[in-house]
C-alpha cells in the first residue's frame, strides 16, 4: 500500500487547561484500532508528556502567540485572545509540516476540540471529514448549542434570573440559570472565549461529520436524544479514562500503600486538578474543615506552605498530603469513600466511574452544571452552595458522605453508575460501537 492509499488523520488540540489530555486519548485508542499504515499527528502548543518517543501518533508544535517571560501570568481571556489571532494559520502550518515529515501523504481527516469552530472550515478547504470531540460534560455542551435560545428568552446580564429553571431545554431540568457556565448569559459576551464559544454552538451542528463526546449512552437519556436529532452522527464514546485507560502511572510518594492502612470507604481524596486555584483563606478553611471532620484525607496540593500551622503535624496520623498522587488508581482503592474536586469533567468521570461520591466546589467553566448533576440530578454527592468552603461545611459535608447513611446511599447509586459505564466499554457496550463507527469515519479515504 503507497502512501497516497493511506489515511493521515490529524489531532487538533485546544492548548489550554486540561482539553489536550482527553484528545491524546482519544487518539491513542484511534491509533492502536486503525489499520497498519494509518499515520496520526498531533497538534499543540506543546508536547503531552504522556506521548512516548515511540508513539503512533507524532507531534506538531503550534505558536499559541503566548510570550514564555509572562507564561503562568496571563489572565485566560487574554490567552484566548491572543491565540484566536495565531488560529487558523499556525494549525495550518503545522498541518503542512505533518503533510511533509510523512513523504506528501495528505490529510485525509480532521478530529478536533470543539472548541476550534474554525477547523470546519480548513477541513473543507482540505476536502476531508471533521469530527470535533467535545471534552467537558453533556450537560454544558447541550446549553452551548441553546446559546441563542438562552439569550432570547431569559436575557442577559442581570436581566437573566439566576433561580430560574432550565426545563424547556431537553435534560436540564433542575438546572438553574446561575449553573449556566459564564459566556451564554453572564460575563462578558462580547469577549475573545465568549465568542469563540458561540461560533462554535453555530459552526458544529452545521459542518462537522460527526460528534464525539466524553460520556456515555444513558447517563443523561433526554440529552442522548436531543443530541442525536441536531448532529449526523452523535457519538457518545466514553468514559474516555475507561476506554482507553492510563496505565501504569507513577506512584512516587507512596500513596497506594498508604491507603491500604485505612478501612473500606473511610478515606477522603482532596484535588482541584491543575487550574483551581484556592485562595489562601478558603485553603486555611479547608484544612480546618478536614481536621475538624476527623476523616481521614489524601491531598494532592503542590504547595502545601499555605496550610495552617501545625496542621501536618496534628494530622499525620490520618492525613497525607504530597504534591501529586496517581487519581485514577487511587480513585480505585476500596480505601477511598469520597473526592473533593472542583468538578471539572475528567475528574468527574473517573470519581463516578470508580462509584466514588463527590464533594463538589466549582469554579469555572462547565463545573458548575456537573456539580449540579452530581448532587441533583445523579444524587451521588453534594456542593457547597454558597459558592466557597468553610471549616464548618467541610466538616459537615465530609461527615455526610464518607461516614453517615446517606453515603451510604450515594455509593449505591455511584456504584449503578460504575455499572452502566463499565458496561458501555464491555465488547457490544455502547461505547465500543460508538467508537468504532467514529473510527470507520476517522479512516475512510
Amino acid at each position: 500500500m503507497g502512501s497516497a492509499d493511506r489515511s493521515h488523520v490529524a489531532l487538533l488540540a485546544f492548548p489550554f487547561g486540561t482539553h489536550a489530555a482527553p484528545l491524546l486519548s482519544l487518539g491513542l485508542n484511534l491509533a492502536s484500532s486503525a489499520p497498519h499504515g494509518t499515520t496520526f499527528s498531533f497538534l499543540s502548543n506543546r508536547r503531552p508528556v504522556s506521548l512516548p518517543p515511540n508513539s503512533a501518533i507524532k507531534f506538531y508544535e503550534i505558536a499559541d502567540g503566548s510570550d514564555p517571560e509572562h507564561e503562568g501570568h496571563v489572565h485566560p481571556e487574554e490567552e484566548v485572545r491572543v491565540f484566536m489571532e495565531e488560529t487558523p494559520g499556525n494549525y495550518k502550518k503545522a498541518l503542512e509540516a505533518a503533510v511533509d515529515r510523512c513523504g506528501g501523504q495528505r490529510v485525509t481527516c480532521i478530529v478536533a476540540d470543539a472548541f476550534l469552530w474554525f477547523v470546519g472550515d480548513i477541513a473543507a478547504e482540505f476536502g476531508v471529514h471533521w469530527v470535533p470531540l467535545w471534552t467537558g460534560g453533556p450537560c454544558s455542551f447541550l446549553a452551548h448549542l441553546y446559546t441563542d435560545m438562552l439569550r432570547n428568552k431569559i436575557g442577559t446580564g442581570k436581566e437573566a434570573d439566576p433561580d430560574e429553571d432550565l426545563q424547556f431545554l431537553p435534560g436540564l431540568s433542575g438546572f438553574r440559570v446561575r449553573d449556566l457556565p459564564d459566556d451564554i448569559v453572564t460575563g462578558d459576551l462580547t469577549g475573545a472565549f465568549a465568542s469563540l464559544l458561540h461560533r462554535m454552538s453555530i459552526e458544529i451542528p452545521r459542518s462537522a461529520a460527526a460528534i464525539a463526546i466524553n460520556t456515555f449512552e444513558g447517563l443523561h437519556p433526554d440529552i442522548d436524544a436531543d443530541l442525536a436529532s441536531k448532529f449526523k452522527k452523535s457519538l457518545p464514546i466514553g468514559p474516555l479514562n475507561l476506554l482507553n485507560p492510563t496505565l501504569n502511572q507513577p506512584d512516587r510518594f507512596s500513596c497506594l500503600a498508604w491507603l491500604d492502612k485505612f478501612e473500606p470507604h473511610s478515606v477522603a481524596y482532596v484535588s482541584f486538578g491543575t487550574l483551581a486555584a484556592l485562595t489562601e483563606a478558603e485553603l486555611v478553611e479547608l484544612a480546618s474543615g478536614l481536621e475538624q471532620s476527623g476523616v481521614p484525607f489524601l491531598w494532592s496540593l503542590k504547595e502545601p506552605g499555605q496550610l495552617p500551622a501545625g496542621f501536618l503535624d496534628r494530622t499525620k496520623d490520618r492525613g497525607l498530603v504530597v504534591p501529586w498522587v496517581p487519581q485514577a488508581e487511587a480513585l480505585k482503592h476500596v480505601a477511598v469513600g469520597a473526592s473533593l474536586s472542583h468538578c471539572g469533567w475528567n475528574s468527574v468521570m473517573e470519581s463516578v466511574t470508580s462509584g466514588v461520591p463527590m464533594l463538589c466546589r466549582p469554579f469555572l467553566g462547565d463545573q458548575t452544571m456537573n456539580a449540579r448533576a452530581v448532587s441533583h440530578v445523579w444524587k451521588v454527592g453534594v456542593t457547597f452552595e454558597n459558592g466557597t468552603m468553610t471549616r464548618a461545611n467541610v466538616a459537615e459535608a465530609m461527615k455526610k458522605v464518607v461516614v453517615g447513611e446517606e453515603g451510604r446511599k450515594m455509593r449505591e447509586r455511584a456504584a449503578a453508575i460504575r455499572e452502566m459505564a463499565a458496561g458501555s466499554v464491555r465488547p457490544g457496550g455502547s461505547s465500543v460501537q460508538n467508537f468504532k463507527a467514529l473510527l470507520d469515519i476517522v479512516i475512510a479515504r
